[in-house]
């Protein structure tokens, strides 16, 4: 029988070679095999970290700050009753489960880069969609993020995760990335490339992650990855930031692919030194200022971390592309002052910035900054749904999205329908609301729990009738308070 079931003995054998001397082969092999401490990021669009920690405390949630992310920490729960994901700080987007190495790309791009209202970003392997709600949080809902994914089944996911966490600057590509340097050369500010990878650094999540290791898949997956970071350069502007992560430990798939770049681009290309992006960072860090964080390090997963400055514009042929029409028209100006006041009057919400757009009856809500993009890639989403309309004439009006209600809910002024715990379970179960004063409240109303918005009913004489999107309906094991 194999002595160590979870890494296979080559592996082992590769990793002691390559292992800085400072660290120890044993070591590597203990944490692999311990489970890994979970975690949690802090949702600022919706809640502010204070806040939150006093939310923790209620809970009876032990909470210990992860170094290289404010937002992050790691968590332990004493008599869980169900599980984190079906909290109700989770279910209302205040908070993301994510492992804390896979918070530290974010970090590192925020550490050398600016946000503005004009930035474009991509998050070019951005399912199931933590680092992109990272990004949308430090920049505030402002901006662009194309968040891409060229796997169909986690796209689904991906938009999921986006709407939980009250996001609106993003718009949803479905492409292989290697698409992009020909496809929108000299476009993003910064790129996030957390590339596909062997996943070495996962075994403690996973234990079957390394169920199928070799060194050919290695190198396979190397040649993908050269490919995926050439792209992602040319896609960038000058005096762009690109950050390329993995979840791996081969050197094949991390310091030799930011290599690759260098060689084939020595004038074009800085590497950033992420020594000083939090304490002890050091201790990680390579000659070239990479972070390549062995999980014995951190009680982390492995992961490893470059950030590289394009210094000069490169050229690169542009493809030929062939898009559908854009689906999507201006309303008139009397439309979307009209849908405007709607919202106004019904939840007092006013501030709503990006631009209106129209596809049949449905209204939707666009980043600015995509306006010289729309004739330039084919999206599978852009921006938010924000409402419909319905009938015609003197019987027309607006239904309000979940969508709206999650990204400007809670900066309405209007009132809000408070649910105690057992009526946010029903909500969440898609169930209509009985028992809850409506105070004067009529048609469409903004339903909270514990002062968070957690979506929309309409006051009907006898409930609140239920508007959570089918999608988000949740049947079992819900939070217990």
């Amino acid at each position: 029988m194999d002595s160590n079931p979870l890494l296979p003995q080559p592996f082992i054998d590769k990793m002691s070679a390559i292992l800085p001397a400072h660290l120890d082969i044993t070591d590597l092999i203990t944490f692999c095999q311990r489970p890994l401490r979970r975690a949690i990021r802090v949702n600022t669009l919706k809640i502010s970290v204070n806040d939150f920690k006093q939310r923790a405390i209620e809970q009876g949630w032990e909470l210990t700050p992860i170094p290289w992310c404010a937002e992050g920490f790691w968590i332990a729960v004493e008599n869980e009753i169900s599980p984190l994901g079906n909290s109700a700080e989770h279910l209302a987007g205040l908070c993301y489960l994510q492992e804390a190495s896979s918070m530290l790309p974010v970090t590192a791009l925020f550490h050398f880069f600016t946000p503005s209202d004009a930035a474009i970003l991509l998050d070019a392997a951005a399912a199931p969609g933590s680092k992109t709600t990272q990004m949308a949080a430090q920049m505030d809902n402002q901006g662009l993020i194309i968040a891409n994914e060229f796997s169909s089944s986690r796209i689904k996911m991906l938009h999921a995760n986006i709407q939980r966490c009250g996001i609106k600057n993003v718009a949803l590509s479905h492409f292989d990335a290697r698409v992009f340097g020909q496809w929108l050369p000299d476009t993003f500010n910064a790129i996030l490339l957390d590339a596909p990878c062997s996943g070495e650094g996962t075994v403690r999540k996973d234990r079957y992650a390394m169920k199928n290791w070799s060194q050919s898949s290695i190198l396979e997956i190397a040649a993908m990855q050269q490919e995926l970071i050439l792209s992602a350069f040319h896609a960038l502007k000058e005096d762009g930031i690109l950050i390329y992560s993995t979840c791996t430990l081969s050197h094949e798939e991390n310091q030799d692919v930011c290599h690759f770049l260098k060689n084939r681009f020595p004038d074009h290309i800085e590497f950033l030194d992420l020594t000083a992006l939090f304490p002890d960072a050091d201790k990680a860090c390579t000659k070239e200022g990479f972070l390549h964080i062995w999980p014995q390090i951190y009680d982390s997963e492995g992961f490893f971390v470059a950030a590289i400055k394009k210094t000069k514009t490169s050229t690169v042929e542009r493809a030929a592309k062939r898009l559908g029409k854009f689906p999507f028209i201006r309303p008139t100006r009397q439309k979307e002052q009209t849908l405007y006041d709607y919202f106004a009057s019904q939840f007092a919400v006013t501030n709503i910035k990006g631009m209106l757009y129209q596809r049949d009856k449905e209204f939707w809500l666009f980043p600015e900054p995509i306006k010289p993009l729309i004739n330039e890639l084919r999206f599978s989403r852009l921006g938010i749904k924000i409402a419909e309309e319905f009938g015609t004439g003197r019987k027309s009006g607006f239904k309000t999205t979940h969508e709206f209600a999650s990204c400007f809910g809670d900066d309405s002024n209007s009132i809000k329908l408070a649910l105690s715990a057992e009526q946010a379970q029903a909500f969440y179960q898609g169930r209509d609301i009985h028992n809850l004063q409506a105070n004067g409240a009529t048609g469409e109303v903004l339903l909270s729990y514990r002062s968070n918005v957690v979506g929309l009913g309409k006051a009907l004489s006898d409930r609140i009738k239920n508007s959570l999107p089918r999608e988000l309906i949740r049947d079992n094991n819900l939070f217990k308070k």
